[in-house]
This record gives structure tokens, sequence and C-alpha cells, in this order.
């Protein structure tokens, strides 16, 4: 076979056509003249019967090229938000083979329209990109969502009753697990073993705080654990105790390692039940891709990300079942396996799942008075928090892993935590060199002035999740005082203006995933109750929180050259939302989207 470069690389055509445009081009005292015409024009004709009859060797931009195809799907009479600078607003879109082949006004595209092509008329309502959740633990979400629900609880009783509700009917022995439970709901008091001691005296407890970074276990899992008055506090944690030295049953941080070990590891039929249940959720609410930062927390074994990437995801994606895409992180101590792992199958192993980097934490969080602030906390004179990892092996870790070409994410929610992540970036990137490593600070909640000149200076992503905002307004005010609070919260406006880049995500199941509410959150800044904004000045506009939500998103996880977008060559990854204009969107932005669509095929509803 031979290949014509003319025709744009990948026009293949028969040895014997090439052999007759050859003969005919030879010189004149070859043959004659009208043998040497004749054969030119019957080349010609063979090459361009070649050219016309071989599809199958042309791809799709060769032959959009030449006009030889007609689009799947088009979008039309829609208003179309692209999320690309270049073009951004469009009328209409076209999609074959589950890539964008053009976006722009109807005229720009007719000519794509063929006889099998799907038109979705959508009267005028308003398309973004698929939104990019970019941080979440997908698997430990969908578990969540089979569990004790405590979100919302708001006094001891309830919080009583939902256990109690749990464990009847329960096996002798089998765990009750659930979380969610946010003390500040009820008045601020901890809750205790002994809350729930008396309604499951046979079945151990373990139900995690709101934020992953605290949990309660009733006497009999405390029991388990061996966890007794002369326990020590674990390098990174706290066992809380009562006032008598005894156990209360709430661990914080590295401390939950103690009960987090004794539990029965989940089954693998459960973690892919979780994935399916999970990914749906997210479709539902027009979350098409999401950074997983794992079933990894402080406490949590480090073999779990890797056992959820080859017992759920490779068998999720060799068998069909995946609906959304991934972007994967794994624990910073195996950062040497990823390695391994992308140098034998490169960072794209399929259309659905990408390899991200290693994510380590700083500190813990604030709800559980763990965030390390350069000042102690109001209500505790002499709590700055926790430094839950050695910055020593922290720096050495991350300056492994970014010179072997790995991106780190590093959990930090206190002020002091940010400023030594941000330290430590400096001196890793002076070291190994300059080069795109795209650098990340998860939560990034609490920031000292000028912090956010430097998230922007550096090229540091700011990895934030707006509704937190929903959270900590009233706890942050009562934990650090108003002054701290307000000057230095959730600074989403401060880290745009420096020119950092910032990416949106929910850290569900810590909050909702809910892109819609969280840029409703980010515009607006007013806590459940409250009927100020909270830090009006850090409020931003909508073009700003969409972009967080998807190339900026997409940026964070090195995922914009395939996804963030709505361009050309991009995934038709895209959400319709039930609004007939931009004007309407912007005054009155919908609680829940319209469609889904994944590849071009409509996945919600």
């Amino acid at each position: 076979m031979g290949r014509d470069e003319a025709f744009g690389g990948s026009v293949c055509f028969g040895s014997g056509a090439w052999f007759r445009l050859r003969l005919a081009l030879s010189p004149a005292d070859t043959i004659p003249m009208a043998r040497r015409t004749l054969a030119f024009i019957s080349a010609v004709v063979a090459v361009l019967l070649a050219v016309l009859l071989a599809p199958i060797s042309l791809p799709a931009w060769s032959l959009l090229r030449w006009g030889r195809i007609s689009a799947d799907m088009v979008v039309l009479n829609a208003t179309i938000y692209t999320s690309d600078p270049s073009l951004p607003f469009a009328q209409a879109m076209a999609v074959r083979d589950g890539r964008i082949l053009r976006v722009g006004n109807y005229s720009s595209i007719e000519n794509l329209v063929g006889y099998e092509t799907y038109q979705l008329n959508l009267n005028g309502k308003v398309v973004v990109p698929g939104f990019i959740d970019s941080h979440l633990h997908l698997l430990f979400g969908g578990l969540r969502m089979g569990q004790v629900q405590l979100q919302g609880v708001n006094s001891r009783e309830e919080f009583a009753r939902k256990v109690e509700e749990a464990s009847t009917g329960k096996p002798v022995g089998e765990w009750i697990l659930g979380g969610g439970w946010n003390n500040d709901l009820w008045g601020g008091e901890l809750p205790l073993a002994s809350w729930i001691d008396s309604i499951s005296p046979d079945n151990p407890v373990w139900l995690s705080r709101m934020d992953g970074h605290m949990g309660l276990a009733n006497s009999l899992a405390v029991k388990m654990a061996g966890i007794s008055n002369s326990t020590y506090d674990p390098v990174g944690g706290t066992i809380v105790k009562t006032l008598e030295g005894e156990p209360s049953g709430l661990l914080v941080d590295s401390a939950m390692k103690l009960v987090l070990d004794v539990i029965p590891e989940v089954s693998i039929q459960e973690r892919r039940e979780a994935l399916v249940r999970a990914s749906k959720y997210a479709l539902m609410r027009g979350v098409t891709t999401v950074i997983d930062m794992g079933r990894f927390f402080p406490g949590a074994p480090v073999n779990h990300a890797w056992q959820d990437f080859s017992d759920v995801y490779q068998w999720a994606d060799s068998s069909g079942k995946m609906l959304i895409r991934v972007c994967l992180f794994f624990p910073m101590q195996t950062w040497s396996h990823l390695v391994d792992l992308i140098q034998e199958k490169g960072r794209i192993l399929s259309q659905w799942i990408h390899l991200g980097g290693v994510k380590a934490f700083a500190d813990g969080s604030l709800g559980s008075s763990s965030a390390l602030f350069h000042e102690v906390y109001e209500d505790d004179a002499h709590n700055y928090g926790l430094q839950v990892t050695d910055i020593n092996w922290l720096q050495n870790m991350t300056m492994h892993a970014d010179k072997h070409g790995v991106q780190v994410a590093i959990h930090a929610i206190g002020d002091k935590a940010n400023d030594m992540v941000l330290d430590m970036y400096d001196v890793v990137a002076s070291y190994n060199g300059l080069r795109d490593r795209r650098f990340r600070i998860e939560h990034a909640q609490h920031l000292v002035p000028g912090a956010t000149i430097r998230f922007g200076n550096q090229r540091v992503i700011a990895s934030v999740q707006p509704d937190h905002i929903l959270d900590d307004a009233g706890s942050a005010e009562k934990k650090i005082g108003i002054m701290r609070a307000q000057s230095g919260s959730y600074l989403f406006r401060s880290l745009f203006n420096s020119g950092a880049i910032v990416a949106f995500g929910s850290d569900w199941p810590v909050a909702e995933i809910n892109p819609l509410g969280a840029i409703y959150t980010a515009l607006y800044r007013v806590p459940p109750g409250w009927e100020n904004a909270w830090i009006q000045s850090e409020r931003i506009t909508l073009e700003d929180a969409l972009q967080a939500s998807t190339i900026s998103a997409a940026y964070a996880g090195f995922l914009d050259q395939e996804l963030g977008s709505l361009s050309p060559g991009k995934y038709a990854d895209f959400v319709v939302l039930p609004v007939n204009s931009w004007d309407q969107f912007a005054e009155d932005l919908p609680a829940a989207v319209f469609a889904t669509y994944v590849n071009g095929k409509q996945a919600y509803p």
C-alpha cells in the first residue's frame, strides 16, 4: 500500500494506481505521448476513486476537510457556553464518535448534517461543559450512601435515634458504620460513646465526622481497638479522653487508625456497586469527570487506593461499566509504585481512567480543631492544631515524586499549614527546575495576607470547595475569631485576582456533589439562616465560577487537552440546563440540571 501525504497523511490506495501514476509521469522518451496521456488519466482516476472509496482509512479530521462525513449528532438552537476563550458562546455544535467536530452558529455546521444525524433542538436552553469535580472521594461516597446518614442531624436525641434504627435487626458483632455528623448543628458539644452505648451493646459502631478528620466509636469498638486510659496519642492524632482520663470514644486524625484497623475490609462487590451508585449520582448533578482522592485520609491504610484501582476501576473499565471519567490520585507514600505504572502503561489508561498524582496531608480540619494555624484557637488557648505529617518527610517525598514527573497534591486548611506547603513547593521547584508541574493545595481554606499572591506567583493550584463555606462560616468565627476568620477565610476573589488557577470541587461525601450549588455559594456566600454574604469582598463572578468548574478543574488534573471546554477535538461531555437564556441563568441559577451527556450520548436522565 502507498500513502499520499499531500492528501492530509491518511489516504491509502493500491500499489497499481501508484505505479500507473508514476508511469504517467515518466520521461517523454520512455513511452509514446498517447500512451503517457492515457496512463496519466487512468492513474488520476484510480487515485481519486481510492480516496473516495476508502473511508475506513481516513480519520475524521481528514474526512471533515474533504467534506466526506456527517455528524452523529448536532446540538442546535442552544446557548452554548464553551469555556473556550477563542469562542466563548455558540449556538450549535456537531459531534462524531464521541468528540466535538465543530462549534459555532448553525450555518457553520449544517453541512455536517446527514441522513442519520440526530438533531437535538434545545429551543434556546443553556449548555455548559460537563462539570468536573476537582476533589472528591468517589468510592467512599458511594459506600456512605448505604450507611448511617447523619448529615443535618441537629440534636443528641436524633443522633442516637439514627444509630438505634441502624442497629435494629443487626446480627451480633456486625459493625454499624456511617457518618456526616456536625456537632456545630446542635451547639458544638462533641458526641460521646455513652450517647450510643446502651442502644448498640452488641455491635461495634464507627461514625465519622462530616470532615473525615474525627470519628466516634462506641465503647465496644474502643475495646476491640485496644484503646484504654493508658493508650498514648499517636503522632499526628489525638485520643480524646474524659475528665476522668477514660477514652471518650472520639478519635482525631491519625488516631482514627486504631479503630479503622479493626473494621473488616469492604468486599470487592460492595465497592463495585458503590462505584456504579456514585457515578449515577454524579451524572444526576451534571458531573461527567471527577478527580478522585480515593479512600485515603489520616489513619486509613495506604493500600486501599491501589486495591480500588485494581479491583474496581480496572474491572469497570474492562467490563464496560464506567459511566464517568476519573483521574486517580494515590497516597504520597506510594509515589514510586505510581511512577512504575505510568512508565508501563502511560498516564491515559483509557478514555475513562487517567492516572493523576499523589496526595498527602499537612494538617487536619477546622471542625475537628486540628487545622494548623499560626495563632491559637479562640476556644482552646493551648491549641494551634495538628501537623499530621512530618514536614521533612513530606518535602523529601515531594522532591522525589516531582523529580519523576508525578503531580503532587497536599491537603492544607489552616494558614500555617498553607504557608508550610507553599514554602516547601518553592524549595522543590527551585531544586528540581522549571517544568509544567501543577502543584496543588487541597482546600486552602484559611490564608494569611499575601498568601493568595504566592499562589499566583508560584502557579500553585488552589483546589477549593465552595460549599464548605455553608458549614464553616459560623464555626470559623467562633474557633479563630471574627477578625482572623473574615480576613483570611475562603479568599476566592483574592485568589483569582492574584492570577492563581482555582479549581472547584465538593470533597464528597464531606459535602454534596452539587456543582450548581457550589457555584451559587461562590457567587453569593450566604450560609443557611444568614441574610448577608460572609465576606462580601470575596464573591466572584458567574464566569469565574464556571471556569473553576470546567476548564480550570481540567487543567488541575492535566486533563485540559481532552476535557473542560466545548472545543473541536475534545470529548463531547456537556450539560443542558433548564433555563432558556443566558440572562435567565445568570439571574436565577437552577438547582438541578436538565440533562447530562457523555461522549455525545445522554447519560442522565
